[in-house]
C-alpha cells in the first residue's frame, strides 16, 4: 500500500452487467438512432435532456446526504457505520445504489472514487455517470497517479495531504463526503446542498460555490 493513495479493490466481483445495454436500453439506443436518421428528434436536445439529469436532478441527492451529514452529527456517524441504511432513510435508493459506503474527506486525506473494471456508480444518489468515470484514461490512472489527475481537474492539493483511491464493484459503491467549506456555520440543509457538486463527491473537486 502506498503511502499516498490506498487502492481497495476485490477482483472477483462480476462487473459485465455495467459494461453491456440491458435488452430495454438497446431498443432505446436502436429507437433513438431511427428518429434522428429521420429528422424527428434533435441529438442535442435529448444530449441537455441527459446534462440535466447528470448534473443537476441526480447530483442533488447526493447533495442533500452530504449537507446532512455536515449539519447532523448523528446522521454523519450513521453514515460511517451504515451509509446504505443512512442514505435510504432519505428516500435514495434504487439501481446501483443498494449497497453504499460513505467516505469522508478530512484536513489529512482525501477520498477518489474509480471502477477499474467498467463503470459501477451510486445512480441513486448521483444520477447518471459522467463519461470521463467511464474512460479507460481515468479508470487506470487515478490508481497510478491519483494526485495527477485531480491536477488535470484542477484541484492540486498539498503534498502533505494523503490520497485514498476507492475502487467501486458490482457489490459495494462509495459516495466522498467532502469538507464542509469554512464560513458556512450559519447556513441551512438547502443552502448547504448548493454548495455540493458531483465532482466533489466523487472525489475530483472540492466542496464550495459554484464558479
Amino acid at each position: 500500500m502506498s503511502t499516498d493513495h490506498h487502492h481497495d479493490h476485490h477482483h472477483d466481483h462480476d462487473h459485465d452487467h455495467d459494461n453491456r445495454y440491458s435488452d430495454m436500453q438497446a431498443r432505446v439506443k436502436a429507437l433513438e438512432t431511427v428518429l434522428t436518421d429521420k429528422g424527428l428528434i434533435d441529438p442535442k436536445a435529448i444530449d441537455a435532456i441527459v446534462e440535466t439529469y447528470e448534473t443537476k436532478i441526480g447530483p442533488r441527492n447526493g447533495a442533500r446526504v452530504v449537507a446532512k451529514a455536515w449539519s447532523d452529527a448523528d446522521f454523519a456517524e450513521w453514515l460511517r457505520t451504515d451509509a446504505t441504511a443512512a442514505i435510504a432513510s432519505l428516500g435514495f435508493t434504487g439501481r446501483q445504489g443498494e449497497h453504499m459506503r460513505a467516505v469522508f474527506n478530512t484536513p489529512d486525506t482525501h477520498n477518489l472514487v474509480v471502477c477499474t473494471l467498467c463503470s459501477c456508480y451510486p445512480w441513486a444518489v448521483l444520477g447518471l455517470p459522467p463519461v470521463w468515470y467511464k474512460a479507460p484514461a481515468y479508470r487506470s490512472r487515478a490508481v497510478i497517479d491519483p494526485r495527477g489527475v485531480l491536477a488535470e481537474f484542477g484541484l492540486v492539493l498539498p503534498e502533505a495531504k494523503k490520497i485514498r483511491v476507492w475502487d467501486s464493484t458490482a457489490e459495494l459503491r462509495y459516495l466522498v463526503i467532502p469538507e464542509r467549506p469554512e464560513g458556512t456555520e450559519g447556513l441551512g440543509e438547502e443552502a448547504l446542498a448548493d454548495l455540493v457538486s458531483r465532482d466533489a463527491m466523487i472525489g475530483t473537486a472540492i466542496a464550495g460555490p459554484r464558479p
